[in-house]
């Protein structure tokens, strides 16, 4: 064999581990998107077809009423979500984040798939609301390890320089998620006749995750977990086997409560700022705006759609800012300008005149993206990887559960209580004065080696 024929040989065998890493982490890039882009598809299309979905399961002649049964069997399927994470973190770092994600998106994708296929309240009375919630409430067990174990996933197969950039990809999915099922919503019901929605229009969105949960699923079947996991295990496989009584490792869930309590507090005040902005710039501002405000309902719809593209657009831009600065700093500027903008951006709403309700939506649509585009690369980095999966979807999930799934509805309750349409912007300010002490109280992790956290 020639010189240069050894020589490309053995660079063909050196790049060749290279390459499959690559390919590794672009399998496991698109699963993760596409497993968040279900789960938050469902949530916008259940969402917009509320109404719809109030006549098909909740025909009582009263449509408030119809519509709090809606919204309350949505709001149930978050009270599983704390549980959820606790099953799914627990079996993510004792069985492998592979395993548990390609099992969860069945689960979570099988019962959208189902609510598709769900009889009316016509057609088999009271037991068709009963099933809907049983499905949403899968729905919720299920989704609640999505968000968390795909950002783990992700995180641990990341390049460290670039972990912040690769992670923003799951926030990213999400309003892409709100964004597409917002957009079939529309185009349905500008399309379709309002017979032809309610009889058979509103199930196609939820029927579409079959097959979109069958190709994550296959994805995720054909992934290897994580270098990092991987050496984890490795490592508890060694002592157990040089132990002479084959002790077994301990438990994630008594591990993180007994001795991560303090990083577990701190990453659920972070979480509380990203459920509160979350589901108050990009899911209640519309219904503010039209409701409180008395914008037109088209114009506060027009408004969430741009900021959809613009947080699509930022995001990606903010995780690459968290690996340049580091993630605390990052987090600490996003709780500091929610405190300092949130009162002048609600008075600013109160105007309902488009051009200065779009630029205070997109700015804070962009100081959200500074939490959401950074927070997934933040939790990943908090804890080891022996608890991982367990600390960030637990504290993310009980974050969202408490004060994410309940933002709109005390929103409208404060206005009602104190008859000032400004009193969401100071809960707000107040959620994020209690990030910026948790924030402060944290450490910075940004650039470690996830291995040794």
């Amino acid at each position: 064999m020639s010189a240069s024929a050894t020589i490309a040989t053995a660079s063909m065998a050196s790049a060749s581990p290279q390459s499959e890493e690559q390919a590794m982490v672009r399998k496991v890039a698109v699963s993760s998107f596409l497993g968040n882009f279900i789960e938050w598809f469902d949530y916008a299309s259940y969402s917009y077809f509320a109404t719809t979905i109030a006549l098909v399961f909740f025909p009582t002649g009263n449509h408030t009423v119809a519509m709090l049964q809606t919204f309350g069997v949505f709001a149930l399927s978050f009270v599983l979500r704390p549980i959820g994470a606790l099953f799914w973190g627990n079996f993510g770092d004792r069985k492998g984040r592979k395993g548990a994600l390609a099992i969860s998106i069945m689960f979570m994708s099988g019962a959208s798939f189902l609510i598709g296929c769900l009889p009316s309240y016509a057609m088999i009375g009271v037991l068709a609301p009963v099933l809907l919630l049983l499905l949403r409430m899968v729905q919720g067990f299920s989704a609640s390890g999505e968000y968390a174990g795909a950002a783990t996933f992700l995180g641990e197969y990341a390049p460290t320089k670039k972990r912040g950039i690769y992670c923003s990809l799951i926030p990213a999915s999400t309003a892409i998620g709100l964004l597409a099922g917002s957009t079939l919503a529309s185009v349905m019901t500008a399309s379709l006749s309002s017979d032809a929605v309610v009889s058979w229009g509103w199930r196609v969105p939820f029927l579409m995750a079959g097959p979109l949960g069958l190709v994550v699923h296959y994805i995720r079947t054909k992934l290897a977990d994580s270098p990092v996991y991987a050496s984890m295990t490795a490592a508890i496989d060694d002592k157990q086997a040089s132990s002479s009584q084959g002790e077994q490792g301990v438990s994630p869930l008594r591990e993180l409560f007994q001795h991560h309590f303090k990083a577990l507090m701190i990453s659920f005040g972070a979480c509380m700022l990203n459920a509160v902005g979350f589901y108050t710039v990009l899911t209640y501002l519309p219904t503010y705006l039209s409701d409180t405000v008395g914008m037109a309902a088209a114009q506060s719809s027009a408004i969430t759609t741009i900021c959809l593209v613009l947080y699509v657009a930022l995001v990606f831009g903010m995780g690459h800012i968290s690996d340049m600065f580091g993630r605390k700093k990052v987090l600490i500027g996003a709780c500091v300008a929610f405190i300092v903008l949130t009162v002048p951006a609600f008075m600013v709403l109160n105007t309902a005149q488009f051009w200065p309700v779009l630029i205070v939506e997109l700015a804070m649509c962009a100081t959200l993206t500074a939490n959401d585009g950074t927070l997934s690369s933040y939790l990943t980095e908090t804890f080891p990887t022996s608890v991982r999966f367990t600390g960030f979807a637990f504290s993310f999930n009980l974050a969202n559960a408490i004060f994410g799934g309940t933002a709109p509805f005390i929103a409208t309750g404060l206005i009602y209580v104190t008859g000032s349409s400004t009193a969401p912007a100071w809960y707000m300010v107040a959620v994020a004065a209690v990030a910026l002490v948790a924030m402060i109280l944290s450490h910075e992790n940004t650039d470690k080696d996830l291995n040794r956290i």
